[in-house]
């Protein structure tokens, strides 16, 4: 078994697909499936069921692809202990987002580790929460921005960016926006419409704690994958949203208004560095720490 086969059944599995992942490796096709092929003979069992449209993990494919993708991360980590011993910083470094997290400048950050790294491959990729700490845990990730994550969720260090309350986002003339008091209790929020993202997203994880602990239940009518769309959908009055307070703040949501909670528990959203332990972080997940300690980029 060789860690190119390796590379390409991943690959694969990645993809879903021959033809594009033949594209992202930048081989031929034919070759792809040879080596995938050759794989499979090696292990005396089919690694992906494959029709004229689909392509999918066998049960054996879906164990291989946790251990291939350790292995390769593990060979990417030595490749760039070498390098950087050698004064310099080579090879690839994969970062795991949650959409508009507090605290940090992603678009900045990465800028700046570009022109200090510039031999150095960026790959970004925007996920829930638990799919961060999956990716993480896994070595497919070299590290996360993550949010609301309790520690017995992860087992290695978890560096935290920033603090803020929930609040309450109305559309203008929302009964919740008369109260004469600038606070609304948990109980007012009862038989309200609302807006959220999924369930694997930090502010809904957030949100549906507050909620829990203030014993109040909720319906969520509308379930969102981006900002922009939940913003959007408050505007027209189909729902309430209880959001990060800086999402407020954002050019989409003037007009809007944020009203604060009132009660013993305030919610309060956390965003997070989530690391590996420091055994198995990688070189260049330690020079973009560095970088996001200063606060300039904060």
């Amino acid at each position: 078994m060789e860690l190119r086969q390796l590379e390409h059944f991943v690959a694969v599995a990645e993809e879903r697909h021959f033809t594009r992942a033949a594209e992202r490796l930048a081989v031929s096709q034919s070759g792809l499936s040879a080596s995938v092929r050759a794989l499979e003979h090696e292990l005396r069992t089919p690694l992906f069921s494959r029709t004229t449209r689909t392509v999918r993990l066998t049960e054996a494919g879906a164990a291989l692809l946790v251990e291939a993708e350790r292995t390769l991360a593990g060979a990417r980590a030595a490749r760039d202990a070498v390098d950087a011993v050698r004064g310099l910083l080579r090879g690839t470094l994969t970062l795991g987002v949650e959409q508009c997290v507090a605290g940090v400048s992603t678009a900045r950050l990465l800028a700046a580790f570009h022109r200090e790294h510039p031999h150095m491959e960026i790959r970004l990729r925007q996920e829930g929460t638990s799919s961060l700490l999956e990716g993480v845990a896994g070595g497919r990730l070299d590290l996360a921005f993550a949010a609301t994550v309790s520690p017995p969720e992860w087992r290695g260090e978890l560096v935290p960016l920033a603090r803020e309350p929930m609040v309450v986002l109305c559309a203008p003339g929302h009964r919740l926006t008369q109260e004469d008091d600038a606070r609304v209790p948990w109980g007012e929020l009862r038989g309200e419409s609302f807006i959220d993202f999924h369930p694997d997203w930090g502010p809904r994880r957030a949100a549906d704690e507050a909620f829990a602990v203030a014993g109040v239940r909720r319906t969520v009518a509308l379930e969102v994958n981006d900002v922009h769309s939940l913003l959007e959908l408050v505007h027209e009055g189909l729902g309430i949203a209880v959001v990060p307070h800086h999402f407020s703040r954002k050019p989409e949501a003037r007009g809007l208004v944020a009203v604060e909670l009132d009660g013993a528990h305030r919610p309060a959203y956390e965003s997070v560095v989530v690391l590996p332990p420091a055994q198995a972080m990688t070189p260049g997940a330690k020079a973009l720490m560095t970088l996001v300690r200063e606060a300039p980029l904060r």
